[in-house]
């Protein structure tokens, strides 16, 4: 019989992101998706105790961290993943149509030193892929639609959502940037909902929606079914799409957009360090003029 997945989350309040590590206490194997690295905008500085607690939990219990599993490049954190990898030798890999936004960004930041066909990463998964660690089988579904690269890994009664899904009573991602589309992104949560109904859904964020007083991020897809604010079952690819356009008009950018893009369409990857030892990152500007 296939060994039960343990799952542990690990919640960055600063970017109300959820990393999770899973691992099979058969084998000891383990897998972490998503990871945080610490980064303060405003003074460029980079630490990495989110991941040191990953990193640890697993030490604690024995486990050997063995693949890190990245939902689609983020917009709102930087990754941790080239950390943990230089820590432990696990893979790093996302699904196949990172190349897909790193044609798109890598011209806007002018990414010389990144080709755009997805080598920064070690795996690149298409839709339907199955890959094991230790004795846990994972399943790869495409999910696009918040960037056309979004994949969701299900493992067991278990799927991690990346940022298609919210919990029900916050709804669902913004679908504006470039690349994203809201038909496509309803047709991916479309596809979500149809796994049984006591799969356990797993977010990458919570921002506590109105009247909750604490973070949560595990649903099922009953309750999302039921009860999802933007995309219950009665809901129409025509509303939804309307709803989820007019409402990412009135939504500022992520605070950390432009780090974390360019640096997660490389897999983490910082910009060398130029002869006086320093790293940079871009900032592309859009001067506009002032009429007379």
């Amino acid at each position: 019989m296939q060994a039960k997945a343990v799952i542990t989350p690990f919640f960055d309040e600063a970017t109300n992101t959820i990393s999770y590590l899973v691992a099979d206490p058969a084998s000891k194997e383990a897998a972490v998706i998503d990871p945080v690295l610490d980064f303060d905008l405003a003074s460029g500085a980079a630490k990495f105790e989110s991941a040191d607690r990953i990193l640890q939990a697993a030490a604690d219990e024995g486990w050997r961290i063995v693949l890190i599993l990245e939902t689609h490049a983020h917009a709102d954190h930087l990754s941790a993943a080239p950390y943990i990898k230089a820590k432990t030798g696990a893979d790093i890999a996302i699904g196949e149509h990172i190349r897909d936004v790193q044609k798109i960004f890598g011209p806007m930041f002018g990414l010389d030193d990144m080709t755009p066909d997805g080598s920064d990463f070690d795996r690149l998964f298409a839709d339907g892929d199955r890959f094991k660690v230790g004795e846990l089988t994972f399943e790869v579904m495409h999910v696009p639609g918040h960037t056309p690269a979004d994949v969701a890994y299900r493992v067991e009664d278990a799927a991690f959502v990346g940022d298609t899904l919210f919990m029900p009573d916050y709804g669902s991602a913004r679908a504006d940037f470039p690349g994203g589309d809201a038909r496509t992104l309803y047709r991916s949560i479309r596809r979500l909902l149809k796994l049984p109904p006591e799969t356990r859904l797993f977010m990458c964020h919570d921002y506590k929606a109105p009247g909750r007083d604490e973070y949560r991020w595990e649903t099922t897809v009953a309750e999302q079914r039921n009860s999802n604010v933007h995309v219950h079952e009665s809901v129409s690819e025509d509303e939804f799409s309307a709803m989820r356009e007019a409402r990412d008009a009135t939504l500022a950018a992520p605070k950390l957009l432009l780090p974390s893009i360019q640096v997660n369409i490389r897999a983490g990857r910082f910009p060398e360090a130029e002869n006086n030892g320093v790293h940079y990152l871009k900032i592309p500007l859009r001067i506009q003029e002032t009429q007379p």
